[in-house]
């Protein structure tokens, strides 16, 4: 079961909003430039003139580089506030890069977002484990995207970031993404399980996968999974 918390998620992001535009800045921190962006950069292998759907975008910085890649973007956010800095700080580049408050968990609003449009790619920068159903996400995306597109997400790594050390359940917990933020978020724990599930019943099949430890560490805390949305053959449904 999904827990039911989306306007006390939306109030925490609210809330860090601004100090999170702050922190990242430009060029986000070191954590997403050196962790997180490279292997999201190879599984994504953004190509000029696509069209990107950028999941929980924040002040819209990785929005900005897929804009600098030659892709057209639609990036959303839960927090209004987010899209208002997102706005701000990327004011150069919304030609290239549209904007949207949207609700990750409610299908019919992210399906809104295609303007009779199919995506060739989605991606989810350390995201989904925010949200508190999924499901209705990666339906959506599905749906959103062109036969053979791929979206591209990384997440904590159940196996290693396990509130209580309880890895099988779905638990919700609160923690801190950035030192200092003014209010503790929601985080949701899902197993590889579950996650892998979603994928599949989603309609996806996983043709792409990393593990990613902070450096001089060997344990992994990220998980990079790409999803393809097979095409009508591999389907079953050629005439």
């Amino acid at each position: 079961m999904e827990f039911q918390t989306n306007d006390e998620s939306l109030l925490a992001w609210e809330t860090n909003a601004d100090f999170w535009d702050s922190k990242m800045g430009d060029d986000s921190n070191e954590f997403h430039r050196e962790i997180v962006r490279p292997k999201t950069e190879l599984l994504l292998d953004i190509q000029p003139k696509e069209y990107v759907l950028d999941i929980a975008c924040g002040n819209g910085n990785f929005s900005k580089r897929l804009a600098e890649q030659g892709a057209q973007v639609v990036a959303f956010d839960y927090s209004p506030r987010m899209i208002k800095n997102a706005k701000k700080r990327q004011a150069g580049y919304l030609e290239s890069i549209d904007f949207q408050v949207c609700d990750g968990t409610n299908y019919n609003q992210v399906l809104a977002l295609s303007k009779n449009r199919v995506f060739d790619k989605a991606v989810a920068n350390m995201a989904i484990m925010d949200i508190s159903d999924i499901a209705p996400l990666f339906r959506a995306v599905y749906s959103l995207l062109k036969d053979n597109g791929i979206f591209v997400f990384s997440t904590h790594h159940p196996c290693f970031i396990r509130p209580d050390g309880d890895y099988k359940k779905y638990l919700m917990h609160k923690g801190e993404a950035i030192a200092g933020q003014p209010m503790l978020h929601n985080y949701y724990h899902r197993s590889l399980q579950e996650l892998f599930m979603c994928c599949f019943s989603s309609g996806f099949v996983i043709d792409g996968f990393y593990e990613e430890a902070l450096q001089n560490a060997d344990t992994p805390i990220i998980i990079f999974t790409r999803l393809r949305k097979p095409n009508k053959a591999e389907n079953g449904q050629a005439g």
